[in-house]
């Protein structure tokens, strides 16, 4: 059984550099503010693992996490 990942953006972190909608569009998207969001429940789903841990390597905040359980 494959283990469930999920992405979380710390909203007060962010600061709008948008580099996870960038590199993992199909995680994350952009407020009207700028600001990131995370696509629904935030579950990656089967092959976007490696997008998702080039998001939270390219969040010069480090406001995007990854959980697994």
């Amino acid at each position: 059984m494959r283990k469930v990942m999920r992405v979380a953006i710390a909203t007060d972190r962010c600061q709008g550099h948008n580099r996870c909608c960038l590199v993992a569009p199909e995680l994350f998207e952009a407020d009207d503010e700028g600001n990131a969001h995370v696509h629904g429940d935030g579950i990656v789903p089967a092959g976007l693992e490696a997008k998702a841990r080039l998001a939270v390597a390219n969040c010069p905040e480090q406001a995007v996490r990854l959980t697994s359980g």
